[in-house]
Parts: structure tokens; sequence; C-alpha cells
């Protein structure tokens, strides 16, 4: 970023850095316990994206898309388990899904000059 961040700039970085760690607890731990922290964090980023006119985290809309939908579809996928157990098929695509966030989690940050 060539210019000073704006509040709401650095406030969703701070949200994106929020969902970084969540998904480094999940990946580390494999408990999904953590989903609840991702998803919080997963709509603040959408709150805070949709209510500014901020050109930058309009710049990175289609990642945060990425975000946005991957994580709808993981809270889809633990719908739809039996009494909470995840079988194989449930686990590739919660995989796929936390694999596609965690990229564009990269790409945000790489946008937005943090990394």
């Amino acid at each position: 970023m060539d210019r000073e961040a704006s509040v709401e700039v650095i406030e969703f970085c701070a949200v994106l850095a929020r969902l970084n760690a969540a998904m480094a607890k999940l990946f580390d731990s494999g408990d999904i316990s953590h989903i609840g922290e991702i998803n919080a964090a997963v709509k603040e980023m959408h709150r805070i994206q949709h209510a500014s006119g901020d050109a930058v985290l309009q710049a990175v809309s289609e990642e945060c898309k990425i975000i946005y939908v991957n994580s709808d579809l993981i809270v889809e996928v633990l719908r739809t388990t039996e009494d909470g157990v995840i079988d194989a098929g449930a686990q590739k695509a919660l995989n796929k899904f936390l694999h596609n966030m965690d990229e564009a989690v990269v790409n945000i940050a790489g946008a937005l000059g943090l990394v």
C-alpha cells in the first residue's frame, strides 16, 4: 500500500490476522471447534469490507469472495454430518475449502503489503 491505510483497512487487517491465527490453530490441532472462531472472523471481515468504500478493500474483493463462499460451504458440510461425525468425504471437502481460504488469506495479505 502506497498511501496511509484507512481505519477500515487497519481493522480489516486485524481481523484477517485473527482469521489466519484461527485457521492455523485448526490446521495444527484438527479440532473443528475452531470453526466458530473462523466463522466469526469471516463475518467481521465481510461487515468491514461491505461497509467501507475504501478502494483498497474493494481491490481485494475477489479474494474475499473466495473466503466468504468457502466459509459458507464449510458450515453447510458440517450441517450435513450425522451427529457431528465427519466422514472421509466430508473431511476431504473441509480440507479443500480450508485450503482455498488459506490461499486467499495469503493473497490478500500480499495485496495489502502485509507479507
